[in-house]
């Protein structure tokens, strides 16, 4: 085997490495037999299909790709063993040719971390203020929750609700097409098609109406985006929102514990106050790391930034799933390829390696570390979480060095950030003691 170091640049190494013919003389052997094994051959069973039969029915390609399965994780630890590289993360391979076999290795290094000056860091979080108004847009969002429709006979007025007939199409091709179909009429909206809405005030019930409007030139539809669509609409009803009273009668129906409105306004404030305390947190939190990482100078192999896009189209996949949906769904609504939206989730991702980066030589710096008991407690409590007939094969799960160490780096990152937050919300006097104790 030859292994050349082409170049290191950008904390990358850059290998080619050319494997002699007659070292893959034995991984093509042990990758007959494992296809030996799967493959189900006329004539023979399992494992016993010669070698040159077993080539002609799969094929001796399917064979080469198996052998390099293993032969070239196999040549990738001799070479850089060989090179003497120690790699940050797994490398980027690319077979550029299969006879002799040659392929080109973007090894990962360690990235360089110079924390600035987070010592000096110093904010004081916003407080947080929940006011009478806020109170009362949370209130009257209830009544609207609890509220009817109820059939009026009046022209269409905006904040109605419309049941519609609707027929349409684009240069002669069929768009909307839908009967009896609840359509609210709201100022400033947009859909199915700018000005539609503006159409619709005024009509009564029974009336049709045609008009044409033009679809925005950012329509989802990409092939219909700027066309003219054609509309016929008949109002079928129309129906006006009537709101409950805001009295301890309508507190009564929508709780079981509280009696009246001033209780309600409590409990309404209370939650809100906590959950904009958590937003402010949150928010508090992401201004002390920003300052810290533009205190801090960090180097990183530019292959962690696609490592870091992979995990993020990955967790949305599977966000998508969820619901029922593909990536590939996903990409056709939102009329973009797969690159675009790397290229768009690029940014984040270098922003997510830096942050990762400096939050981790933080943890190094500030001596910031997790006991195995912190570790017990977060498992106990997600196990306690769930269904009680589950708990003993969750404990089992999350047994496994792999599910605790993936349990313990959350927690170690939210004790560094915990401990930078505390540096920026302390007085000036404690930051100089602690930068004397480190020097």
């Amino acid at each position: 085997m030859k292994v050349t170091k082409e170049k290191t640049e950008n904390r990358q190494a850059f290998l080619t490495v050319e494997i002699e013919p007659s070292e893959m003389e034995e991984p093509m052997e042990n990758a007959y037999r494992n296809l030996a094994k799967k493959a189900s051959v006329p004539g023979f069973r399992k494992g016993k299909a010669p070698r040159a039969i077993l080539e002609s029915y799969i094929g001796k390609e399917s064979i080469f790709e198996e052998a390099l399965k293993t032969l070239v994780p196999q040549a990738y630890e001799q070479a850089i063993k060989e090179q003497e590289i120690e790699p940050f993360a797994q490398p980027d391979i690319e077979i550029t040719q299969a006879d002799p076999v040659i392929f080109k290795a973007i090894v990962p290094l360690s990235p360089t971390i110079e924390l600035g000056d987070y010592q000096g860091v110093r904010m004081t979080p916003e407080p947080v203020e929940i006011t009478e108004e806020n109170v009362n847009a949370v209130l009257e969002e209830l009544r609207h929750q609890n509220g009817t429709w109820e059939p009026v006979e009046r022209p269409l007025a905006f904040g109605d609700l419309a049941v519609i007939n609707v027929d349409s199409e684009v240069e002669g091709a069929p768009f909307i097409k839908k009967l009896g179909v609840n359509y609210q009429v709201l100022s400033g909206s947009v859909a199915p098609a700018p000005g539609f809405v503006e159409q619709m005030v005024g009509m009564n019930k029974g009336e049709e109406k045609a008009f044409k409007l033009a679809l925005p030139e950012d329509f989802n539809e990409g092939d219909l985006a700027g066309k003219e669509a054609s509309f016929k609409v008949k109002v079928e009803e129309i129906k006006e929102e009537k709101l409950p009273e805001l009295d301890d009668e309508f507190v009564k129906q929508i709780s079981t514990e509280l009696t009246n409105v001033a209780a309600l306004r409590e409990e309404v404030a209370s939650n809100m106050k906590l959950r904009a305390e958590e937003r402010a947190k949150l928010d508090f939190e992401g201004q002390v790391i920003n300052a810290v990482v533009d205190r801090s100078q960090v180097d990183y192999p530019p292959l962690l930034v696609e490592m870091e896009i992979n995990r993020m189209l990955n967790e949305q996949a599977r966000q998508l799933q969820m619901g029922g949906r593909s990536l590939e769904d996903y990409l056709k609504s939102v009329n973009k390829t797969e690159e675009q939206i790397r290229m768009e989730l690029r940014p984040l991702a270098a922003k997510n390696i830096t942050t990762s980066l400096m939050l981790g030589k933080v943890a190094e710096t500030e001596k910031v570390e997790l006991g195995d008991s912190e570790v017990d407690a977060e498992i106990d409590k997600i196990i306690n979480s769930g269904s009680e007939d589950k708990r003993e094969e969750m404990r089992q799960l999350l047994g496994t060095p792999q599910a605790r160490e993936s349990i313990k780096q959350p927690l170690l990152i939210r004790k560094v950030v915990e401990r930078l937050v505390e540096i920026a919300k302390s007085p000036e006097e404690n930051n100089t003691e602690a930068k004397e104790e480190k020097e």
